[in-house]
């Protein structure tokens, strides 16, 4: 909601929340009769947490405006709760209970900042305060080839963070060239090797020439920190200490370079092509697996709550292209085209492509207004395959193994050496509109993968049973299940309508 005081004197406010509550079908495989659909679902029960997580965040914006210039105060607070359990063969009692894990986020923001517009410059200035609270409650069992173990620990603590940054633009030579520089700096109380602002001090630079009135060429470059995950610096081992605290974990650097062109043969469309390169550094890693936290990708469960040191360095860069037409005669589209590489360095100092390795992707969203406020959208999307770790079989199958995971090992000497086939899909959308003075009305139908693409995933690796669903023992082995793999396709149409009113 905003709210007008007067002429001077603007109040935003606004407030989200969202709660996710799963739960397990363990009723899934009722009345299946296909013996791989009966597997996989298996599967899927056997090592899939129950994960809760709610989230809301609320705040007020105040802006003041002068003459020359405006002033804006922000103040927000932001709270994430998040919890994932996993009781063995889904018995919930205390001796099955393989996972328990309880994080909260709390961050309360307030900034600053003033923007100057005099004499044909633009200068942006402020501060930025939080105030951050972490707390984290963890029951993990560890599988090990002889015996397994557990990692329990209580984790709370928290600390301020702090921001100061400035910004200055100019018009030159007629508004043909735009320079910009600025100039920012984190610090916290964390540690000290995060209290330093000097340590963070990210200059950036970019300017943007008009070789015409229809092109012109653009040009960055800057330097840009972030903080670790709170769930890397609240880690603990058995002796309460916050274990990357002590392996003076710091804040992950990235310095990047964009420069294109970009031109615009008429009012309405837009073509851009550009290059860029970012180089990575201080990035978490992750010792037990040997492997930086950029290769591993995501999944359900805990990630990256374990020893790190910031030691993994890596690199992005590829080229974009994109061409968007605005809304003309009733028509409007945008094509983008990215080719990029993303690549982390493993245990041998060699890179190795990252979970966002993609290659190529492409993403069209046309659309068309009819008459009598008829509208018809299409988007297509396509992903060049990810990689992916193949698994370590062998140690997998273990007993003592798989009863506390309930999933394959990722063998972490083959990297990402795998990749999965490219995925596609096509989305379409139907909207009718009606307006009122006061109200209007959008009636929509939406269908989601329209042609039924079928995504590959990486197989999963399970144990073999019997027709009772009792696990297999390896006859050469009794230490060991036996094995196999299973494909998992994903994909399904999904067609939703909705209304939405505007008052």
């Amino acid at each position: 909601q905003t709210i007008k005081l007067n002429d001077k004197n603007n109040i935003t406010l606004i407030g989200l929340g969202a709660i996710d509550d799963f739960e397990l079908n363990l009723g899934l495989n009722d009345n299946v009769t296909d013996p791989e659909t009966f597997q996989r679902n298996e599967y899927i029960l056997g090592y899939l947490p129950v994960t809760t997580q709610w989230n809301y965040t609320f705040g007020g914006n105040w802006t003041h405006y002068k003459e020359n210039s405006f002033q804006t105060i922000v103040l927000s607070r932001n709270h994430l709760n998040n919890s994932s359990k996993k009781y063995a063969n889904n018995i919930e009692s205390q001796e099955n209970l393989l996972q328990n894990y309880n994080s909260q986020e709390i961050e309360n923001k307030f900034r600053f900042e003033n923007t100057i517009r005099k004499n044909g410059w633009k200068l942006n200035y402020g501060i930025g305060y939080e105030f951050c609270q972490y707390t984290n409650s963890t029951f993990l069992k560890i599988p090990l080839l002889d015996t397994n173990t557990t990692i329990e620990f209580e984790s709370n603590f928290n600390f301020h963070k702090f921001a100061y940054f400035a910004q200055g633009s100019k018009k030159l030579f007629e508004n043909k060239l735009i320079l910009s520089l600025g100039v920012r700096t984190d610090h916290n109380s964390y540690s000290d090797d995060m209290s330093n602002p000097l340590r963070q001090l990210s200059p950036r630079f970019s300017l943007a020439y008009a070789f015409s009135k229809k092109a012109s060429f653009n040009f960055n470059i800057g330097r840009y920190y972030q903080l670790p995950a709170y769930t890397v610096m609240g880690y603990r081992d058995s002796t309460e200490t916050l274990l990357n605290k002590q392996n003076n974990i710091t804040y992950i650097s990235n310095d990047h370079i964009v420069a294109g062109i970009e031109y615009n043969p008429t009012n309405f469309c837009k073509i851009t092509i550009e290059g860029f390169f970012k180089n990575y550094s201080n990035y978490p890693f992750l010792v037990n697996k040997n492997i930086s936290l950029a290769n591993l990708g995501g999944d359900f469960g805990v990630i990256g709550n374990e020893e790190v040191t910031s030691t993994s360095n890596g690199r992005a860069y590829g080229l974009e292209f994109l061409t968007q037409q605005k809304l003309s005669k009733n028509f409007y589209g945008i094509l983008a085209y990215t080719w990029v590489r993303s690549e982390f360095k493993d245990q041998y100092n060699n890179f190795k492509p990252s979970a966002w390795d993609n290659g190529h992707i492409i993403s069209l969203t046309a659309g068309k207004k009819f008459k009598k406020d008829w509208e018809i959208g299409v988007k297509f999307r396509f992903s060049g395959g990810s990689p992916y770790t193949p698994y370590d079989t062998l140690n997998s199958s273990y007993i003592q193994v798989w009863n506390v995971t309930n999933m394959g090992l990722l063998d972490y000497n083959q990297l990402n050496e795998l990749r999965l086939k490219a995925n596609h899909g096509l989305d379409i959308r139907i909207d009718k509109k009606w307006y009122w003075k006061k109200m209007a009305l959008n009636l929509y139908l939406d269908i989601q993968n329209l042609y039924n693409f079928q995504a590959e995933t990486p197989p999963s690796l399970i144990v073999l049973t019997d027709t009772d669903g009792n696990r297999l023992i390896n006859p050469n082995d009794n230490s060991r299940y036996q094995t196999g793999t299973i494909q998992n396709p994903t994909g399904t149409v999904l067609p939703s309508i909705g209304l939405q009113f505007e008052f």
